[in-house]
């Protein structure tokens, strides 16, 4: 336990460094610990838990029940088999060994966007590129689909994300084959740099196949990861990763089978509160009959230009030099993100904006008076900037 000594000793962002090491970004319970004592103070007991796992159960009593409890304990052995090795300035220096830089949540170009993910946001994460995530992911859009992707699809998807980047919004996917290498070559060649998020470390830039892709990436935007350098990626980090991705404002999924890791991403927007569009295809194409589906099931909206994908993530002609991209502070932003796409009650979106109920109505009423937002029967819904505009026109 020596090489964590500073961890142990109160640094926070030693201690998040260790615990990106530690667990796996799907590790919910750690998730849990962490958001509960804070990473150091989850160091400390993960130490003493070690010596005495009594002791240790009864102090998180004032935290969590019993079965959230046991479940720490019993995670406990998967978190020390890792324990032996653990250097957080031995992460720093592998990381500057590739030219990457490493960001923590106490580090102030940490992602805001992530805060939506609550306790399940990463710990830690492993950049290469000059880009500002912060700013870069401030105001992105996620484009995603299908490996196996069509001509149609390549051809859809780089028309939006070329679109999108030249309005000033970032496009961020997974760097894989398909549509996702279709986004990033179109915003490469727009106006706004773009995000490429890795499963394994970001030394391995992962495929192999789209080294010269990433590196472009890397010389305009960013490539990161929460994974530290030398961790190779395997299934479980590539769903884990996707949970990041779909943090952007919106997300747009192109070409998606029935079965897709598209769907994924998806999900985890869903339950962030994001809003999310799918491109049709043909109805004969088994690449589209996801998208299908979740358009089907009232899950997505149909989009098929960058225009519409930007109605969902924001305000048409939002001034991006103000705080929050248009928006008056942090709060309105996080309420506007909250709201559904079939609209919401404000109970829902202060739960998925994070805010207390307090907050979530004093946001929604300055957005209210913006006029991005509105409700009826108690249901808020989000108002474009064009729509609002045509509204107020004289007939």
């Amino acid at each position: 336990m020596s090489a964590v000594a500073d961890a142990l000793d109160g640094d926070e962002r030693s201690a998040l460094i260790a615990w990106a090491t530690l667990a796996e970004g799907a590790d919910e319970i750690a998730s849990w610990l962490v958001d509960a004592l804070g990473a150091s103070g989850a160091l400390v007991w993960l130490r003493d838990a070690a010596a005495d796992p009594v002791s240790a159960t009864m102090g998180l009593a004032p935290h969590a029940q019993p079965r959230t409890i046991d479940k720490a304990v019993a995670a406990t052995e998967r978190w020390l088999a890792r324990m032996g090795e653990l250097d957080p300035a031995r992460e720093m220096r592998r990381a500057r060994a590739v030219g990457a830089r490493v960001l923590t949540r106490a580090d102030d170009e940490w992602p805001r966007v992530f805060d939506a993910l609550g306790a399940r946001a990463p710990y830690a994460l492993w950049l290469r590129g000059g880009g500002d995530l912060n700013a870069l992911l401030a105001r992105a859009v996620a484009l995603v689909g299908s490996r196996a992707s069509t001509g149609y699809g390549e051809h859809v998807a780089a028309e939006i994300a070329g679109g999108v980047s030249d309005a000033g919004w970032c496009v961020i996917s997974g760097g894989a084959y398909g549509i996702d290498a279709a986004a990033h070559r179109a915003a490469l060649t727009g106006s706004t740099p773009t995000v490429a998020v890795m499963a394994g470390g970001v030394d391995r830039l992962y495929p192999a196949g789209h080294a010269d892709l990433l590196a472009e990436v890397m010389d305009r935007g960013v490539v990161f990861s929460e994974v530290p350098v030398g961790f190779a990626p395997h299934r479980s980090r590539f769903l884990a990763r996707n949970r990041l991705i779909a943090a952007a404002a919106a997300t747009c999924v192109v070409e998606a089978a029935a079965r897709s890791g598209a769907l994924n991403t998806v999900n985890h927007a869903l339950a962030f509160g994001r809003p999310v569009g799918a491109v049709p295809g043909p109805v004969t194409s088994a690449s589209s009959q996801g998208c299908h589906a979740l358009i089907r099931n009232g899950l997505a909206v149909l989009v098929g230009d960058a225009r519409q994908v930007l109605e969902l993530a924001g305000p048409i002609g939002a001034d991006p030099a103000r705080d929050g991209g248009g928006f008056g502070d942090q709060n309105e932003r996080a309420a506007f993100d909250a709201i559904a796409v079939r609209g919401s009650r404000v109970e829902a979106i202060a739960k998925g904006a994070g805010l207390s109920l307090g907050e979530a109505l004093g946001a929604l009423a300055a957005l209210e008076i913006a006029g991005l937002a509105g409700s009826r029967d108690g249901v808020w819904r989000r108002i474009n900037a064009e729509t609002s505009e045509e509204k107020k026109a004289p007939k």
